[in-house]
């Protein structure tokens, strides 16, 4: 029994975290934007995009439908989804989005737009 429960544990564990992104640092998404090697959502709204998102950000509340038109069309191409900050699980929206449309190197900014403003990185402003 004393065996069975760590798995039980191990195995529950798993499945609440399948499907998941892996993150990407601040630096990392930045040198991406810098190399024009990325494709960024932004799934924060259109009043928050305003106020300022990521250089080079797709506004998702405005662009779900055309998703598909905005992206690359290499679906090796790194696409990240970001939302508020490290709590904030709306980033799945465009991330799932996009793995719907066979993009296969999906990554999360788990630091958000506030974590990227609180870094002290460039904002864009509509």
């Amino acid at each position: 029994m004393k065996k069975i429960i760590p798995l039980l544990l191990s195995v529950f564990a798993f499945s609440l975290f399948a499907g998941e992104y892996p993150d990407i640092s601040i630096n990392e998404l930045q040198s991406a934007i810098t190399k024009g090697k990325v494709a960024v959502i932004d799934v924060n709204g259109a009043k928050s995009f305003a106020k300022g998102h990521i250089p080079s950000a797709i506004d998702f509340s405005a662009n779900s439908k055309k998703l598909s038109k905005l992206l690359p069309e290499d679906k090796n191409t790194l696409v990240v989804s970001y939302c508020g900050g490290p709590g904030c699980r709306a980033y799945k929206r465009g991330a799932d989005a996009a793995a719907k449309l066979g993009y296969k190197n999906i990554k999360h900014l788990s630091a958000g737009i506030s974590g990227w403003k609180k870094s002290g990185a460039k904002v864009a402003k509509k």
